[in-house]
């Protein structure tokens, strides 16, 4: 990774799948993995395609349980990353035994035939979801279900061209890797993506283009929502013609809207025939308090997009939720997948939402996130590397910096946390070079939370010594 700063106070562009091969990688591996898990590792890296992130692989797992991942060496982690699957804890019981009662039962269904699964996961989305988004279709990953939205919004305006934002993520599918912003899933060599999909700045306060800068704990001011409004309602005007406003309520960095920026969009979608769709695949189903982000906005898209979670974390499993009137494709297939309806993984969504509520973790999140965005705060008063904290529910970033006032990204020590907190136990993920993303399961207990809290703490007072 590079240590330079881009323009506007920007973190660089560099790929994260450098920090894989990184020196401290090399000497984090060297310290933890012995021979039995270097051969797991290496037929790895014998078998897979090579690609930035997840190659080379930094460990093997044996089990995966809970809010804990063990790794073949018998050593443990609290998992605050889990690509965000693991909303009811890895290995839940209850949606184990679900899902082996139903491959007794029905294990398939050919996608011509309905089955009882898949229809009552249909009615209960709708039940849950915001607003009118009654009309459902599946899919086996978030990327076809985002391109699936795509297909819909093309087909119910008569336009192609999509609006959506820098250093955001929608998939590695084509059309996916098209709108979505990251830099290693839409450049280099697999030549030019789909036509009109436009880009603007993220809605992120603490970087940002236009000029205004401030942190998580300070207050919001209406500058600050109405310019990168205003950013989006430009191009719909002087284009004329986007089918869509592609984005992600509330980023996975996290970047929090500011108030009324989702409002405002919304506004200026209805004012110019453009659909809203909002891609909760990471934020859905409970991770940032609400059972969508959306919620905190007031904000009901034309079309809803869920992923990850909705499998449990053990199935692979999709959604694109519409308002009826978008049902305007009946004479094409835009999500006719083998496994649309597979009874087994519907059965698993299905049951993976009623945990959710039964276990009351949509409440769970939202109080375990206050009390966690509190205790970051704290410890933003005693550590100068930290430049900004932010989050909602159990969505959060801890942004490191090399001097608070220039705002420089520290993304060499962001890794040297990364890897000072696994050797103390604790996984997470660090995004955009310098931030580190703690993303735990809704299933988390404040003790669980403080002594996460607690391994941050001591790895940043490291350097304090």
């Amino acid at each position: 990774m590079t240590g330079e700063q881009g323009e506007n106070g920007a973190p660089p562009l560099q790929s994260e799948g450098e920090s894989n091969r990184s020196s401290k990688r090399r000497e984090w591996s060297a310290r933890n993995i012995d021979e039995s898990t270097r051969a797991i590792l290496d037929e790895d890296a014998r078998y897979f395609l090579h690609q930035s992130v997840s190659t080379p692989c930094l460990n093997a797992i044996a089990r995966a349980e809970g809010i804990w991942i063990e790794d073949v060496q018998g050593r443990r982690y609290m998992d605050f990353h889990g690509n965000n699957v693991h909303h009811i804890g890895y290995g839940h019981p209850r949606l184990k035994a679900a899902i082996a009662a139903q491959m007794d039962a029905l294990p398939f269904a050919p996608r011509r035939f309905a089955c009882e699964p898949a229809t009552a996961l249909a009615r209960k989305l709708a039940e849950i979801a915001p607003g009118n988004l009654e009309k459902v279709l599946f899919a086996t990953g978030g990327s076809d279900a985002v391109e699936i939205a795509l297909k819909i919004a093309r087909a119910a305006t008569g336009r192609f061209k999509t609006i959506s934002f820098w250093d955001s993520f929608h998939g590695a599918g084509f059309g996916a890797a098209s709108v979505g912003g990251e830099q290693m899933f839409r450049s280099g060599p697999i030549g030019p993506l789909l036509p009109g999909a436009e880009h603007v700045p993220p809605f992120d306060c603490y970087r940002n283009p236009f000029g205004y800068s401030h942190t998580g704990r300070e207050p919001h001011g209406d500058e600050c929502g109405r310019i990168c409004a205003n950013m989006v309602r430009y191009i719909l005007e002087r284009e004329g013609d986007i089918a869509a406003v592609v984005a992600e309520p509330n980023r996975a960095v996290p970047y929090i809207p500011p108030p009324g920026f989702w409002a405002e969009v919304r506004r200026a979608c209805d004012d110019h025939g453009a659909l809203l769709i909002f891609d909760e695949i990471p934020t859905g189903l409970g991770k940032t308090g609400r059972m969508f982000a959306c919620e905190h906005d007031g904000v009901v898209p034309d079309i809803l997009v869920l992923g990850k979670a909705l499998g449990g974390g053990i199935l692979p499993i999709a959604a694109t939720l519409c308002r009826p009137e978008l049902d305007v494709a009946g004479d094409w297939a835009f999500g006719h997948y083998t496994h649309e309806k597979n009874p087994v993984t519907t059965r698993a969504a299905l049951t993976t939402i009623e945990i959710i509520e039964d276990e009351g973790l949509v409440e769970n999140a939202a109080a375990m996130g206050t009390h966690a965005l509190e205790r970051l705060f704290e410890l933003m008063d005693r550590h100068p590397a930290i430049g900004d904290v932010r989050g909602r529910g159990l969505l959060m970033g801890v942004e490191l910096v090399t001097d608070r006032d220039s705002r420089e990204p520290d993304a060499a020590l962001a890794e040297d946390i990364l890897y000072r907190a696994m050797d103390r136990g604790l996984s997470f993920k660090t995004t955009m070079g310098n931030v580190l993303t703690l993303t735990p399961p809704l299933t988390i207990s404040r003790d669980q939370m403080d002594a996460a809290i607690d391994i941050l703490d001591a790895c940043l007072a490291e350097d304090a010594a």
